[in-house]
């Protein structure tokens, strides 16, 4: 059974930083690439950004990639988001997704597994 279990969410003060990871099991990870998509309240999903499978190549969304970090660790089945310098409008649930697509959108057809989300709230 695939599974993709996000962990890292929570309260973040704006101009901090924050760090999720998502732990993937039941697939052979170091298959697939992996994707982060994000929910803020009240507005649909936004791709935020993918790495392939081999951890080489990796993608942003543009407004977001000079305070994003994708990274994976292959021999942990794990891979992790780094967002700096957060502001109230990263407020989101933030999903970790498999990507067998290389997907760079938030077309949720591109995604065949997903995690269950965390909360990230950036707040004072």
């Amino acid at each position: 059974e695939v599974q993709l279990v996000e962990s890292g969410g929570g309260l973040v003060q704006p101009g901090g930083s924050l760090r999720l990871s998502c732990a993937a099991s039941g697939f052979t990870f170091s298959s697939y690439a992996m994707s982060w998509v994000r929910q803020a309240p009240g507005k649909g999903l936004e791709w935020v950004s993918t790495i392939d499978s081999g951890g080489g190549s990796t993608y942003y969304r543009p407004s977001l990639k000079s305070r994003t970090s994708i990274s994976r660790d292959t021999s942990k089945n794990q891979f992790a988001l780094q967002l700096s310098s957060v502001t109230p409008e990263d407020t989101a649930v933030y999903y970790c997704a498999r990507s067998p697509l290389l997907s760079t959108t938030a077309t949720s057809e591109e995604y065949d597994y997903w995690g269950q989300g965390t909360q990230v709230t950036v707040s004072s």
